[in-house]
């Protein structure tokens, strides 16, 4: 982790213009190719929600952007952020499941199985409020949403970004799905989010992580 220097950062202006504002946050969603990936993962006999997982917080860890935070007056870059994620368990509730990232996906995938098991046993909503190295998704498998909105923080206002995925779809030959994310403007632009977008459908289209799976 290392703090940004502020007087010397490019986007200093923006940052200023954008944490002054009461909602700053903004939200996009866009479909994404799953055509070679579901078959990918199916072929593997992995969870679609692991691999899915792990592809969001690959693509996001690539963009420096979506790892910034900020903390009070001033702005920090984690070296790596990890997925925190919803689970659905008893009666139709939902849990909070925080795991480490790992660039191993055979590593990844075990801790990440087994924590989801846990929660599933052990339903909880407690997460760890002071940690900020985190990427929070949630998936909505019933529908392929156009738009979604997450319920967020606004005193002192969270800057930790957020994901959903929806219900896939086909489209011609091509198998889709919603995939929105949710970021702090002050920290980043359309370009950033642009660029995630780009890094995930280069890692749909070629899954090369499934290789060498335990």
């Amino acid at each position: 982790m290392r703090f940004i220097d502020l007087e010397t950062w490019p986007r200093y202006n923006h940052f200023k213009l954008f944490n002054a504002l009461a909602s700053p946050h903004f939200s996009m969603c866009a479909n994404v190719d799953l055509s070679v990936f579901c078959p990918a993962v199916k072929r593997c006999g992995i969870s679609f929600s692991v691999a899915i997982l792990y592809a969001i917080t690959l693509a996001a860890n690539a963009v420096p952007e979506f790892r910034y935070r900020i903390r009070k007056e001033k702005v920090v870059e984690h070296d790596q952020v990890h997925p925190s994620t919803t689970i659905l368990s008893q009666n139709d509730l939902f849990s909070f499941c925080t795991f480490d990232f790992n660039d191993n996906f055979s590593v990844f995938s075990s801790e990440a199985t087994k924590a989801i098991a846990d929660v599933k046993e052990h339903q909880t909503i407690d997460y760890e409020t002071e940690r900020d190295d985190l990427l929070f998704m949630t998936s909505i498998p019933w529908v392929s949403f156009t738009a979604f909105t997450h319920p967020i923080d606004l005193n002192p206002v969270d800057s930790i970004p957020r994901f959903a995925w929806g219900k896939y779809f086909e489209e011609g030959k091509l198998l889709k799905m919603p995939l929105n994310a949710q970021v702090h403007h002050a920290l980043v632009d359309g370009i950033h989010v642009g660029r995630f977008y780009d890094h995930m459908q280069k890692i749909l289209f070629h899954p090369d992580f499934l290789t060498g799976i335990d």
